[in-house]
């Protein structure tokens, strides 16, 4: 078993460790914390995060910034592919496509998908990411394609 899923196995059913996942994701990629993020589905080809509207995430209008989605939606995308494809096989994101569908007046939460990825070739695989605030509506898009090869050896 990957061992980020191993992590969030053992954090899942606690909100402390729930937190503690989160942060320490955001200790290993720093700029993710500027959202304050918080995993609450990490499995094999699904995540959902979510992130607090808060002053530090809004724009101009008082509405959840888009860039911070965009960060939202990568995370969830990003730590999706990092639990979902092989262990001989890494992946770095090589580009995001954005529609920003509403604005979002409230908290929000992503939920990410990523098809089955079998061990070979270097191929581009497209993880989606839905965001919704919290009355169920869906404020963005993002299609994140992630480069996915085989780990070099040695």
């Amino acid at each position: 078993m990957n061992p980020v899923l191993k992590i969030w196995n053992k954090s899942k059913d606690s909100a402390f460790r729930r937190w503690l996942f989160s942060f320490m994701v955001c200790r290993k990629a720093p700029y993710f914390a500027t959202i304050k993020p918080r995993f609450e589905v990490l499995e094999v080809g699904r995540a959902q995060v979510s992130m607090k509207k808060r002053r530090s995430v809004e724009n101009h209008i008082g509405t959840v910034h888009a860039i911070a989605m965009c960060n939202l939606a990568e995370i969830a995308g990003g730590t999706l592919t990092e639990v979902s494809i092989p262990a001989s096989m890494r992946w770095l994101p090589k580009g995001m496509t954005v529609a920003y569908l509403k604005v979002a007046k409230t908290d929000v939460t992503a939920f990410a998908t990523l098809p089955t990825v079998e061990e070979g070739v270097a191929r581009d695989v497209p993880a989606h990411v839905d965001i919704k605030d919290r009355d169920g509506n869906l404020v963005c898009q993002a299609d994140i394609t992630m480069y996915v090869s085989p780990r070099k050896k040695g």
